[in-house]
């Protein structure tokens, strides 16, 4: 059986965990980072202003802004 591995910690501007909406957790990193791209808006508009990607509970890229233009 395949177990997710990966999944997005959403914060506010002033680092407070984001709980709503939350983050799917993915099988893979591709999975994960489109998500991400088709969700941003919607997660920015609910107060995320970064995202990490976590892998197995360990940040796995370098955090990413989501800022509207």
């Amino acid at each position: 059986m395949i177990r997710p591995h990966w999944a997005w910690s959403l914060e506010t501007e002033a680092g407070v965990a984001v709980e709503q909406p939350p983050s799917p957790v993915f099988t893979t990193q591709f999975d994960a980072e489109e998500w991400l791209g088709e969700h941003w808006r919607e997660l920015a508009a609910a107060g995320a202003a970064r995202a990490r990607l976590l892998h197995e509970g360990t940040q796995a890229t370098p955090v990413v802004e989501l800022r509207r233009p």
